[in-house]
């Protein structure tokens, strides 16, 4: 990887992780949102690039405009509003799952890009548990509320056609789900259920955020050397790796901070408007 893109004219392509780089709690600074608006209005491409489906990205975070849109870790391509890339569980490995999850009473969520579907009987547990995440968030427990108001109790989720499962709380350890469900599943980190509980977020295996920037710049005709890559979790990895230049937020994990080429500062810290400054961008 270069560790500086092209300044030659060259039209380049940002994807922007959401929690912990783009937005802090599920809110976004307003330096951001502006660096954002003014990286689009010099020429270039920006695309939100993230875990959450596109039921779980409110208005508050979609506001400053988007040229697209790489969710559910890298499941869902959508660019200029034309979707590209629409993977779901296949109906076998779908129904293993939540019959592994619903006999550990586990509280999850199916992240569909239309719906967010739970058990009822773990709705009471989900609000706790994302209010207590939320909450240590300055402007209060906001995107609490984003998250949970999407979320529908579904009685028939082997019915449900979806991307991803975010497990908020597990009696047994994610590793012994991802045994129990068999195939091509996989887990990687939760980036809101607190450290204590046994949480992650399972996907197919062999799909990455990658996967969406490769998808996202070959629609766009925009080189890889000439794609920006900003992230701060575990299911950044990939992406940051394959971007031309990856950068990394300050306090991420290490492997992470091992592979980018430059970091930036945190939302609070609205890091981004340094960075797309420095990147020749703004």
């Amino acid at each position: 990887m270069s560790t500086t893109p092209s300044t030659n004219g060259t039209v380049r392509a940002v994807f922007l992780d959401v929690d912990g780089t783009y937005a802090d709690y599920g809110v976004v600074p307003d330096g951001h949102v502006r660096a954002v608006r003014a990286a689009r209005e010099a020429g270039h491409r920006v695309l939100l690039c993230t875990g959450r489906p596109v039921a779980m990205l409110p208005e508050s975070i979609l506001a400053a405009g988007f040229d697209g849109l790489v969710a559910s870790a890298g499941a869902y391509v959508e660019v200029a509003g034309r979707v590209l890339v629409d993977r779901r569980f296949p109906p076998d490995l779908a129904a293993r799952t939540v019959r592994a999850l619903d006999a550990h009473d586990a509280v999850y969520i199916l992240e569909a890009q239309e719906d967010l579907h739970a058990p009822p009987a773990a709705l009471e547990r989900l609000r706790a548990i994302l209010d207590a995440h939320f909450s240590q968030a300055p402007e209060g427990p906001v995107g609490a509320s984003d998250i949970f108001d999407a979320v529908r109790p579904t009685l028939d989720r082997a019915e449900v056609a979806f991307a991803k499962v975010s497990v908020f709380d597990s009696p047994v350890s994610m590793e012994h789900l991802v045994r129990e469900i068999g195939g091509a599943i996989a887990v990687v980190a939760n980036s809101v259920a607190d450290e204590g509980r046994h949480a992650g977020e399972l996907y197919q295996r062999g799909i990455s955020k990658a996967d969406g920037v490769a998808a996202a710049i070959a629609h766009l005709g925009i080189d890889r050397q000439d794609t920006i890559a900003m992230g701060d979790g575990a299911n950044d990895l990939e992406m940051i790796a394959y971007a031309g230049v990856g950068v990394a937020i300050e306090g991420s994990a290490p492997e992470l901070m091992a592979i980018a080429d430059r970091t930036a500062a945190r939302p609070r810290d609205e890091g981004l408007v340094a960075a797309f400054a420095e990147l020749g961008l703004i």
